[in-house]
């Protein structure tokens, strides 16, 4: 399980360890609208308010959280089907997500991505074109959160300061379980 503050890299970080490592991804569900050049079903499973409520009633999501006045959530039955078939799945979640999964799955691997500082973190949120000042000050201070939260709920901690290395890392530490 991978996470991190919005514009940490971890995105670029899991895309770069996919094309290394044999193992699955599940698609987070989500009731925000796709930035440009998302895809419905691989980046995120574009869901409505309605549908992603009925998920939480009926049990049936790992886990779920609201961040950034959107609902973002783990579909658990891919989960559940990847893993009784022995397969090992990597999920991309937020930080109340994280915990909800700990307390769920004591056999998650719990790994974040952390930014090198803040104002590296703000500089990449404003380079993304798709972030308004709003958005920017909002995400900086659920970041700092997080970052303060994460040695206490996360088993490891790569810092993204240099591409290859936090590659190698989190590469590193992923193949390490499987």
């Amino acid at each position: 399980m991978v996470s991190g503050p919005s514009g940490s890299g971890k995105s670029s970080l899991i895309a770069a360890l996919l094309g290394r490592v044999d193992i699955d991804y599940s698609v987070s569900a989500t009731t925000r609208l796709p930035r440009p050049g998302e895809i419905n079903g691989r980046h995120y499973n574009f869901i409505s308010l309605k549908n992603f409520r009925e998920m939480i009633e009926s049990d049936a999501l790992l886990e779920w959280a609201e961040y950034n006045n959107h609902l973002y959530g783990t579909p658990e039955a891919p989960i559940v089907a990847a893993t009784e078939s022995g397969r090992s799945v990597l999920l991309e979640i937020e930080l109340q997500g994280a915990k909800q999964v700990r307390k769920r799955r004591s056999d998650a691997v719990m790994i974040f991505i952390a930014p090198p500082s803040m104002d590296v973190l703000e500089g990449r949120l404003r380079s993304r074109g798709d972030t308004n000042d709003d958005d920017v000050i909002d995400r900086l201070e659920i970041a700092e959160a997080e970052m303060a939260s994460a040695p206490e709920v996360f088993d490891h901690i790569v810092v993204n300061d240099e591409w290859e290395k936090a590659v190698d890392q989190l590469t590193s530490l992923i193949t390490e379980r499987l």
